[in-house]
């Protein structure tokens, strides 16, 4: 039986919490529809538009955080279905893997070395993948993404995802994006301290273009290398300056025996 039959007058509000980014609020309180017993094992959510309005959310913040669940083992999609509430016993989650990722258990530096080594393998197989149309959607985000004020965190931050994101369907590996989805929340908190200044934005998305350059050249070497360029970014920013493990670079991630079609956008 649906969810939003269940307990029709259930009050789905969020605690206002400024502190903390909006995904986050949302899990807390589809937690406690489940804990509380408004939602339990077996139960099918409302539909994302009908549980955006409840929440008065935007859907793309609620799928965070229903990806962030599902990675946890919480919930599940099932195709042409919707959103189903899987498990109930929360306290055994943060034993998986899931959980530990969403519980943020590993090192800023761990997460952004395996998002590099994801989104870079995503970034080759888009240029030979991705269609026209697919990359046009890349363009179009990376313009929403220039367009984000730098003041307003959360929308840059979910701007900024909205074009990973895309990368990584660009791809066409469902394993591989499902992967990276599994480390977007402790992304977000990477992004959220770095707090990047006008000049650092700007060139994130003079980044992103050059990434799209090469995707539309079909060049998979030069989309691997403009992208691991660019994710080092932020990873050079906020890795530990640990003598007993050196930081990894550009050879890491792109061997010295690749040969890029080297260019910029004109």
């Amino acid at each position: 039986m649906p969810a939003d039959d269940v307990h029709p007058g259930e009050s789905w509000s969020l605690s206002p919490d400024s502190r903390r980014p909006l995904p986050e609020l949302i899990e807390q309180k589809l937690r406690e529809q489940i804990i509380g017993g408004t939602l339990k094992a077996g139960d099918r959510l409302p539909t994302e538009p009908e549980l955006a309005r409840k929440l008065d959310v935007a859907r793309s913040s609620l799928r965070t955080a229903l990806q962030r669940l599902q990675l946890q083992g919480i919930v599940e999609v099932r195709r042409g279905l919707g959103w189903y509430v899987r498990r109930t016993d929360l306290a055994a989650v943060e034993e998986h893997l899931e959980g530990r990722l969403a519980a943020r258990q590993f090192s800023q530096t761990d997460l952004l070395e395996v998002r590099i080594a994801l989104e870079t393998t995503a970034a080759s197989l888009a240029a030979v993948r991705a269609g026209d149309g697919e990359l046009d959607e890349l363009a179009k985000l990376n313009h929403r993404y220039q367009r984000a004020a730098v003041e307003d965190t959360q929308e840059m931050i979910e701007a900024d995802e909205e074009f990973h994101s895309a990368l990584m369907r660009a791809s066409h590996n469902e394993l591989l994006e499902q992967m990276y989805h599994a480390l977007v929340p402790g992304l977000q908190d990477c992004k959220r301290q770095a707090q990047p200044t006008r000049e650092i934005h700007n060139r994130s998305a003079n980044e992103h273009e050059q990434v799209i350059w090469f995707l539309r050249r079909h060049d998979e070497v030069g989309a691997k290398s403009a992208m691991t360029t660019h994710l080092l970014g932020l990873y050079n920013d906020v890795a530990s300056d640990d003598p007993q493990q050196p930081r990894a670079t550009l050879n890491t991630y792109v061997g010295v025996s690749d040969n890029p079609i080297w260019g910029r956008p004109r």
